[in-house]
């Protein structure tokens, strides 16, 4: 490879890995005769897919040159860092032979904005409309489309990748408006209107003629930083919510702020990201998913933020003891679900053995339930451990938290709690 490439493919890859919106396709692509690369069935960017095949991307950006000064941003223009621009047709020949290499089976590609908004997306267009028409390249490719980008623009870019995204960044406009005076939410959500509008008219036109053009068959997805502002969880929660509403919305990305400009002084002191409070918002945003639970459910204005102690799931059942238990050979699949240590499959599973006969601890074991935290919310009639209405939420809490080496601790103060 030209060292000059090389040198430009280590800078734009290290200033494209902050950014955390994409994952598996969800895309149908498949291989062509007389083209390469198939999307289908695949993942993206070194994520598990249903069947544990871990898969990867060229993740990169086409310039990391940006007229933009976000204080949180690491190519931010007043940063002085190493800058590199790859051409069009250098951005084609990379994905084309790290494709042909096996290193990659996608690309993810991302930009700084430069002149203006159309002007960089017009040269991101360019180089996926050359990959899938010239090259014939039927691999997976997620494209960000930048803020502020035209509807013709980010038509065409529908055309040609699987996936769009544009990325909301903070949840409240005037803290974007702190942090990054030259944005604002207006110019994210009208990309986002019009991805929506043209997956919705592609739908349409599918339904009159089978073989017309897919519109970003994969949606869109988004990224919000969480820690580098003073939103709560409940604001941020809402907000995803609300995005979920849009027709074409899969993914919304949670990325715990990384003090890269620790000199910014409208920037929070931390030593390091809070990773934490983003794994509670991933499985708090999979509760709203998949879960049935509202975002009032799982934060309110008692409650603003997400116990960083116990799962979302976990806390919700600690705040609702009235709710359980549940007895597992009687109760419905949506109020199995509710149960902590109980998935979407696990409750699927339940569902269909208590048609044909009675569920017992050992069933439950065969199907992957984690007894460890169920056992206190649930009954089927043989589970020989107090329930959190006998054992009390404070007890339960204090089991399901201890490390290692403390159970004694537990089981000395188990009465006190139970007897106080």
């Amino acid at each position: 490879m030209n060292e000059g490439i090389l040198t430009k493919l280590k800078i734009l890859a290290e200033s494209a890995k902050y950014d955390v919106s994409c994952s598996s396709s969800g895309t149908s692509r498949k291989s062509r005769a007389g083209g390469i690369g198939n999307a289908s069935g695949w993942g993206i960017c070194h994520s598990f897919t249903e069947d544990g095949r871990c898969v990867s991307l060229l993740k990169i950006m086409m310039t990391n040159y940006c007229m933009f000064d976000c204080a949180y941003c690491i190519n931010r223009r007043s940063n002085d860092i190493p800058r590199a621009t790859l051409s069009v047709q250098e951005l084609i020949d990379l994905t084309i032979e790290f494709y042909k290499r096996n290193y990659i089976e996608g690309l993810f590609l991302s930009s700084g904005v430069i002149n203006n908004a159309d002007y960089t997306m017009e040269r991101m267009v360019k180089i996926i409309k050359e990959l899938r028409t010239v090259h014939r390249y039927n691999g997976y490719i997620h494209m960000k489309s930048i803020p502020g980008a035209s509807r013709e623009l980010v038509a065409r870019a529908g055309l040609y990748a699987d996936r769009l995204s544009v990325n909301v960044e903070i949840a409240k406009e005037d803290n974007l408006k702190l942090l990054a005076p030259e944005k604002d939410h207006q110019s994210v959500y009208k990309p986002m209107h019009y991805i929506g509008q043209g997956v919705l008219e592609s739908r349409e036109e599918r339904r009159k003629f089978r073989h017309a053009p897919r519109f970003a068959p994969a949606g869109q997805s988004t990224q919000l930083i969480v820690g580098a502002t003073n939103e709560s969880d409940k604001d941020i929660l809402y907000l995803s919510n609300n995005l979920y509403q849009r027709p074409s919305m899969k993914r919304v990305y949670y990325s715990g702020f990384i003090p890269v400009n620790t000199y910014d002084s409208r920037l929070p002191a931390l030593k390091q990201a809070p990773l934490v409070r983003e794994n509670r918002l991933y499985q708090a945003d999979w509760l709203l998913r998949f879960y049935g639970f509202r975002v009032d459910e799982i934060v309110d204005e008692a409650y603003p933020d997400l116990d960083l102690e116990v799962d979302p799931k976990l806390s919700w059942a600690l705040r609702h003891p009235e709710q359980f238990p549940v007895d597992l050979n009687t109760a419905d699949y949506s109020l199995i679900l509710r149960v902590p240590g109980i998935g979407v499959k696990s409750a699927k599973l339940i569902v269909a053995t208590s048609r044909h006969g009675r569920i017992t601890a050992a069933t439950l074991k065969k199907i992957g339930v984690v007894l460890k935290k169920a056992q206190y919310f649930i009954t089927c009639n043989e589970l020989p451990m107090f329930t959190i209405n006998e054992a009390r939420p404070e007890y339960v809490r204090q089991v399901l938290t201890q490390k290692k080496g403390n159970k004694k601790e537990a089981d000395k103060n188990q009465l006190s709690i139970l007897f106080p």
